[in-house]
């Protein structure tokens, strides 16, 4: 679960982690008037998507003034932000954060995360924080410096002053920047999060750090442990179909082609999706089926791809093992074509358990569908079923 910049960092400032004051809005009045409250000359007017980039997009308006603060607003609030994060259709702006406008001598990059390849929390920094930070740490790997911790010793005093060194932080700087990793390894074990990331975390001219921009995200897993941070989550950022897709414990993530994609099992997923990139096309959604799914949460994903108008054709690729057979897929298939009707090409592989079960029991639903063997059949003929559809 994403949260937006000023809900991390009001959790943040709990744990002791330094940030800029600042007031949401959601009017260009509010914003003016915050901007009064908040006191100083300039101010830092920013929308409140869940996106990165949106400075590059014009989503963050540096203006001195109340009344430019408004201006400012308003000329965000209601229009849709655009950044490389978004898609093409971007994200609608509905608040604005006015936040105290903070001298930088420096922007470094601060983050903790789950490194995977070693099963375990990880800081990640840099000397230079800013928008360009995933093409600098390609380019120059050695930019980004990186501090495992171990799970049964716990946070490191030692190892993180030896991280604020190498950033080049000295003196006051280097003990807050100490301070600041023991709060974000405290918060991120305690709020289960999986990211959270400063970027930039700048270094002022009086000498002292400051969280300028937080991103944050909360495993959902946890959340059952987590009431008052569930609460935070705003369904207006989620797409209306990924959000009906949760009631039904289906992962869904809606993307931008034009090909349905079903699969069991979030590995079988990522390879299909990875797949049909190579083979030319372009999957509209990420669904992975859970191995526990009944007939009818088969048939409320379904549902979602059949109403997406802007879906050409439809892969189902399911491997029956263990608790979900074949054809409860194919049963769900058939429930949601019977109320919804099925009108583009429909490709299904059903391997393993029950696969001819399923094939059987789409034919005897009146499902019309082609049969494919193998992944690569299936991909490609849904690629080529899409592309004569769209023509």
């Amino acid at each position: 679960m994403n949260l937006h910049e000023h809900q991390a960092k009001e959790i943040l400032r709990r744990y002791g982690v330094p940030s800029p004051a600042g007031s949401l809005a959601s009017e260009g009045a509010a914003a003016a008037a915050a901007a009064r409250s908040l006191g100083g000359a300039s101010w830092a007017v920013k929308a409140q998507i869940h996106a990165g980039l949106r400075h590059d997009a014009g989503g963050v308006r540096m203006v001195s003034g109340p009344e430019a603060a408004g201006a400012a607003a308003g000329e965000l609030l209601g229009n849709r932000l655009v950044t490389p994060q978004t898609g093409p259709r971007g994200k609608l702006v509905r608040s604005v954060y006015v936040e105290e406008a903070v001298g930088a001598a420096r922007e470094l990059y601060l983050a903790i995360l789950v490194d995977r390849s070693r099963g375990r929390v990880a800081f990640l920094a840099s000397r230079t924080g800013g928008s360009d930070i995933e093409d600098r740490a390609q380019a120059e790997p050695g930019s980004l410096r990186h501090l495992t911790v171990d799970g049964d010793l716990g946070f490191d005093p030692q190892a993180a002053a030896g991280m604020a060194a190498d950033l080049g932080l000295e003196g006051r700087a280097a003990s807050q920047a100490v301070e600041i990793m023991a709060a974000l390894y405290k918060a991120f074990l305690e709020l289960d999060a999986s990211l959270i990331e400063i970027n930039p975390l700048a270094l002022t001219h009086e000498g002292g750090l400051t969280a300028l921009d937080v991103k944050m995200v909360i495993d959902d897993n946890a959340l059952f442990r987590h009431k008052d941070l569930a609460a935070l989550r705003d369904v207006e950022e989620l797409d209306p179909s990924e959000l009906e897709a949760q009631r039904f414990a289906l992962n869904y993530v809606r993307l931008d082609g034009n090909i349905g994609v079903m699969v069991n099992g979030a590995g079988l997923a990522l390879a299909t999706l990875d797949l049909m990139k190579q083979q030319g096309g372009a999957p509209a959604d990420f669904m992975d089926i859970r191995p526990e799914a009944s007939r009818d949460q088969v048939a409320e994903g379904f549902r979602l791809l059949l109403r997406n108008p802007e879906i050409d054709a439809i892969l189902v690729n399911v491997y029956g093992g263990g608790i979900l057979r074949c054809d409860t897929v194919a049963e769900g298939i058939a429930a949601a074509c019977k109320s919804e009707g099925l009108r583009v090409p429909l490709i299904v592989r059903a391997a393993g358990t029950n696969g001819e079960l399923a094939r059987k029991t789409l034919k005897a639903q009146g499902v019309t569908f082609t049969p494919a063997g193998s992944i690569g059949t299936a991909v490609a003929s849904a690629v080529e079923a899409a592309g004569r559809e769209a023509a």
